[in-house]
């Protein structure tokens, strides 16, 4: 459905999408829109199943880099493309800052933006059981197709935390 304040939204798994609105349903060749167009995409489902992920996508937390990182992890997903990388900031074996920079859909824009919120004041050893579910619950949920994206989240924690332990 149209909505009235639509959000941007990232599809790799379809050429053609449907749009409905309320005086007709039309199909959109994906191709032929211009880069940042406003589009929502709604499958019936109700509306508010992904608030937290459409909430952490259009206004992503943490977003950016650390200078003079404690540790940096990055990891990548080469089926989607999905790239992430984080920064975390850890004194006292307390992670103080995370921060991020994703390269990919919008749930790996999300997850990667909750990952860090749920990180932040935890001590490594708290961080390191973090899991990908974890990640999913604090979000409210995630497409099936799009878990995956978790699993990156999670990851990109545990490699930065392993790259401050060799440091």
């Amino acid at each position: 459905k149209v909505k009235k304040d639509p959000v941007y939204v990232s599809s790799n798994d379809a050429s053609v999408i449907d749009l409905e609105n309320e005086d007709n349903e039309e199909k959109v060749d994906l191709s032929k829109v211009e880069t940042g167009t406003k589009i929502i995409v709604n499958d019936d489902e109700d509306d508010d199943d992904f608030e937290k992920v459409i909430e952490h996508f259009t206004s992503p937390r943490n977003v950016g880099s650390i200078e003079n990182a404690s540790g940096i992890g990055e990891v990548g997903n080469p089926v989607c493309g999905d790239i992430m990388k984080m920064f975390l900031k850890i004194e006292n074996n307390i992670i103080t800052d995370a921060k991020f920079k994703t390269f990919g859909c919008g749930a790996a824009i999300a997850t990667s933006s909750v990952s860090t919120e749920l990180i932040i004041g935890k001590t490594l050893e708290e961080a390191l059981e973090l899991s990908n579910k974890d990640v999913v619950d604090a979000l409210g949920g995630l497409p099936d197709a799009k878990v995956h994206c978790s699993v990156l989240a999670s990851e990109a924690i545990r490699n930065a935390i392993a790259n401050y332990y060799k440091k």
